[in-house]
């Protein structure tokens, strides 16, 4: 049998759940911080990058990530940032990205909408002929900045969008969220309308009702997360009926302590529950890990098959907005891949809902 890491390599992948400013190398931060030498408290080496990524907490962890997305100053700056992404998701067999972007956090510090809007477009047209990457966009809003962003956001998604744009969302602190429940619903409802698909982040960091609201307040198509959901039965039965797909990040939850280790995290539970599951990477050089990283985990720490893993690739390409053509073409590579490793066809399955009895690794 061929060794993991080979497997692995081989596997067409797609990523859900990729933020901006969370996916920025380390050299690319560095050159950020060079070009933007007051540096907003950022680190000018390395070493000291390295320990500046050490999070205590959620809490801690959005401060640090504000930080070097106050270092996006330039259209051009965050057509790099894209750019980048793309280079390294195609060194890990990444067909496929939808690009969490945060326009308001670069607007409303003077970033020009159309000069964003323009550097997101090139950028994209870029990724795919310069990397064979195809990449589409999720504008977000950090839910803590409440009615300001998410109306900006809005406003930027309905007058200026960039080409690829195609689903709206919702991250930042959860426990924010209540004192602004009134203006989501009311964006979310006016980007739904405009053809776009809803996608919020909820049950990262706070409990079941965050979900809950994600899917009947905000009419939520894929949930960003969404852990704490075995925390309710009845949210447990609602999802594996509904098959909403959760787009779980194990390593960023343990990175930010939302679990108590690696091991710990309930992903196995997630797909053992029946529910519908992609496997991201969220902000990987902040948690020092690739997409590629979180398949060789799923594997060696918490035990899944290579069946399991190719099903979670095929989900990933069922859950994403890729039309119908370009889908079908990924799903029957996975399923020659996982077919040649003896792992079995997944691309006209159902989604991968239980952890196979099969040897991992």
């Amino acid at each position: 049998m061929e060794p993991i890491d080979t497997f692995i390599g081989r596997l067409p992948k797609v990523e859900l759940h990729l933020h901006l400013v969370g996916s920025a190398s380390v050299p690319t931060v560095l050159e950020l911080r060079r070009r933007h030498p007051d540096g907003a408290g950022v680190p000018a080496s390395a070493a000291e990058l390295a320990a500046f990524y050490e999070f205590q907490d959620f809490p801690h962890f959005s401060q640090v990530y504000g930080a070097v997305s106050s270092l996006v100053r330039e259209p051009a700056d965050a057509a790099e940032l894209v750019l980048g992404a793309a280079r390294d998701l195609a060194g890990q067999n990444v067909r496929y990205v939808e690009l969490t972007v945060t326009p308001y956090t670069f607007t409303s510090a003077g970033m020009p909408v159309a000069g964003l809007t323009e550097a997101l477009d090139i950028a994209a047209r870029s990724a795919e002929r310069d990397h064979g990457v195809r990449m589409a966009y999720i504008f977000d809003i950090a839910g803590e900045y409440g009615g300001p962003a998410a109306f900006g956001t809005l406003e930027h998604a309905l007058t200026c969008p960039p080409e690829a744009l195609v689903g709206f969302g919702l991250a930042g602190i959860e426990q924010a969220r209540p004192r602004f429940v009134a203006e989501f619903r009311s964006v979310f409802a006016s980007a739904i309308a405009a053809g776009l698909h809803s996608v919020p982040h909820a049950g990262e960091m706070s409990g079941p009702a965050t979900i809950w609201e994600a899917l009947d307040g905000l009419r939520a198509e894929r949930i960003g997360h969404g852990i704490s959901c075995l925390d309710d039965p009845a949210l447990v039965a609602r999802l594996r009926e509904s098959q909403i797909p959760l787009e779980v990040c194990p390593t960023s939850n343990a990175c930010t302590r939302q679990v108590p280790g690696l091991a710990a995290h309930p992903l196995p539970r997630l797909l053992a529950e029946g529910l519908f599951v992609t496997l991201n990477s969220d902000d990987p050089p902040m948690f020092g890990t690739t997409l590629t990283d979180e398949y060789r985990r799923a594997a060696t720490v918490l035990g899944l098959s290579r069946s399991d893993l190719a099903g979670l690739a095929a989900n990933g390409v069922r859950a994403s907005f890729l039309d119908s053509a370009a889908k079908q073409a990924l799903l029957s590579e996975i399923d020659a891949v996982a077919a040649g490793a003896g792992a079995g066809a997944v691309g006209d399955a159902a989604p991968a809902g239980s952890v196979s009895a099969e040897t991992p690794a």
